[in-house]
């Protein structure tokens, strides 16, 4: 039972890092609106720019440990 459960948190498909970087970046989409809401001018906009740069640096590190893990196996 636990290892089904243990399943649902490993990503081991390009694919399943995808959906994930898709669900991430519609929030940080929706938190950097509220940040232009809150904070108009170059602030918000900067704000803006933090939140979605976040989401791919997170996107890009999931994608190359699905590759890493591929090409060295469980042991990297």
């Amino acid at each position: 039972m636990w290892k089904k459960i243990k399943r649902l948190f490993i990503i081991k498909t390009k694919f399943e890092a995808f959906l994930i970087t898709y669900a991430l970046a519609t929030g940080a989409v929706a938190r950097g609106q509220a940040y232009l809401a809150q904070y108009p001018g170059w602030g918000g906009k900067l704000l803006f720019l933090a939140t979605t740069g976040a989401v791919f640096m997170a996107g890009a590190k999931m994608i190359e440990a699905i590759e890493l893990h591929r090409d060295f196996g469980s042991d990297y």
